[in-house]
């Protein structure tokens, strides 16, 4: 008997502890079914393209914040969302690692330069949030620096807000499994092995220290004003939908997109005559 009671106190315990080796629990899925989730999307690209246009006619500006932890899916989800769009109104920016001359500057500078006219929207392919998640788990700013920033978030977010913009904020969530099946496969692959760097081999390690920081990032800066949005992405398919239906509710739009039309019959003039075929340099046709 005591060593049942013993073996039942001790499931309770690892019941009751947290898991710090994962965001979210996130409950496993069917697969979608060939060409279910093409569908699905096809549905949420023509509400992306109301969307554009709705934002062109009435001079929006939208700022959405990808974050989260490294191949959790952030950049699928911003190429799916900007793949529909046209480029001169959905702007990806997605900034390098700062120069000498903006480490010099006020820390929020080079983001600020980047966001919206009105009639635009702008993808953050990781945003001001940097310094409260990479820069501080990695070291790569100083305590007084990360812990300002954590204080002046909440404050920049609601001057942006005051301005006009409209400010929407994802955090993607990924479980360590999920995340080391993502860089195995990045590793194998010569076409993506270029998304992971040393930085992301060394942040494995850390999976701790960024859940720390994640969790006192949220504490200042998941306000009222300026939410946190989660997004489970162990499913990359049902993370990009999820995530874009999301979107489109925020936003209140109508359709206004260009109805259909019929293109006027080609003019042939008769009197141009066309230079020779051998003047011009072809590609070679190897396929």
């Amino acid at each position: 008997m005591a060593q049942k009671d013993e073996k039942k106190k001790s499931r309770i315990k690892s019941i009751e502890k947290p898991d710090l080796y994962h965001d979210i629990k996130q409950e496993k899925k069917k697969k979608f079914k060939q060409g279910e989730y093409e569908d699905l999307l096809l549905k949420h690209e023509i509400e992306l393209v109301k969307l554009q246009e709705w934002v062109k006619a009435n001079k929006l500006k939208v700022v959405v914040v990808f974050e989260g932890r490294d191949a959790a899916g952030k950049g699928g989800v911003i190429k799916t969302i900007a793949g529909c769009m046209n480029p001169r109104i959905c702007r990806i920016v997605a900034l390098g690692v700062p120069t000498e001359k903006e480490k010099s500057q006020w820390y929020f500078q080079r983001y600020v330069s980047q966001l919206p006219s009105g009639g635009e929207i702008v993808l953050l392919d990781r945003s001001w949030y940097n310094r409260a998640g990479v820069e501080k788990v990695m070291g790569y700013c100083t305590d007084d620096e990360y812990e300002e920033c954590l204080r002046s978030c909440p404050e920049f977010e609601r001057m942006l807000i005051r301005s006009g913009i409209i400010l929407i904020k994802y955090w993607f969530s990924v479980s360590d499994r999920e995340q080391e099946n993502r860089f195995q496969d990045r590793i194998k692959d010569p076409t993506k092995r270029w998304k992971i760097s040393p930085i992301d081999v060394e942040s494995r390690n850390k999976w701790v220290e960024y859940s720390m920081a994640k969790d006192k990032m949220f504490s200042f800066t998941d306000t009222k004003q300026s939410p946190w949005y989660v997004v489970r992405a162990d499913d990359k398919r049902r993370a990009r939908l999820n995530c874009i239906d999301h979107l489109l509710t925020l936003i209140p739009y109508e359709d206004l997109t260009p109805k259909p039309f019929k293109l006027p019959p080609l003019k042939h003039d008769v009197a141009y005559v066309r230079p020779p075929v051998t003047d011009q340099t072809f590609v070679p046709e190897k396929y």
